[in-house]
């Protein structure tokens, strides 16, 4: 596998996350820069050769490099069913429009409600705005598949550890380092205690916003 992956504090795959969470909840879908091999061999439609492909891209930084290699090995409806059960979380601002269709279950009409509320602020404004035109259960679904980027030097505790991966030792050091006054600063501080690949996969999720 390229580059083995390290990540500090707890590994996030699904489960709970808080109120604050910038991040959807998965409610099924496993996070595929963090799913074990053996997560991803139990996957319809994924034989050894797709497994063994998917790890060695790791980490995915968007949806297109990970439909690039799931599309080389399964075709048409078998990929929105790999879709079903690992995904890389697409931002919701700036994920293209054939990334936000890879998305199962999301076709025009929904493609043009993703993009109609851009600029997203947050998380809770995705909730509110597509929760006008789905029920809880769908918008729960769709939800899985997006984040919103946090600010470096506001974002709460909970939304810190909302990013996939991120855990209490990762938090701390998130903290320690503020303010920031740009991503070279984040890279080159957070840089000291992870590998390249990941420092980008962290890099995707955060941002530092004019105050």
């Amino acid at each position: 596998m390229k580059n083995r992956l390290i990540v500090l504090g707890c590994v996030w795959l699904g489960g709970a996350v808080p109120a604050a969470a910038q991040v959807g909840e998965s409610v099924g879908v496993a996070n595929v820069n963090l799913a074990s091999e053996e997560q991803l061999a139990a996957i319809p439609g994924l034989d050894a050769d797709a497994v063994a492909a998917i790890a060695e891209a790791r980490p995915f930084l968007r949806a297109g490099d990970l439909h690039a290699v799931v599309s080389a090995h399964v075709e048409g409806d078998a990929a929105a069913e790999v879709y079903s059960h690992i995904w890389v979380p697409i931002d919701l601002n700036d994920a293209s429009e054939e990334e936000i269709l890879l998305i199962p279950g999301v076709g025009n009409r929904m493609l043009h409600e993703f993009e109609e509320y851009r600029p997203y602020v947050g998380l809770a404004q995705f909730h509110r705005e597509i929760g006008k035109y789905v029920d809880d259960d769908e918008l729960a679904r769709l939800a899985q598949y997006v984040y919103v980027r946090i600010d470096l030097n506001t974002a709460t505790e909970e939304a810190i550890l909302s990013i996939p991966g991120v855990g209490g030792r990762m938090l701390h050091e998130f903290e320690e380092y503020r303010p920031y006054t740009s991503m070279e600063q984040f890279r080159r501080e957070i840089g000291k205690y992870v590998d390249d690949n990941e420092l980008e996969r962290l890099a995707r999720y955060v941002e530092i916003r004019d105050q």
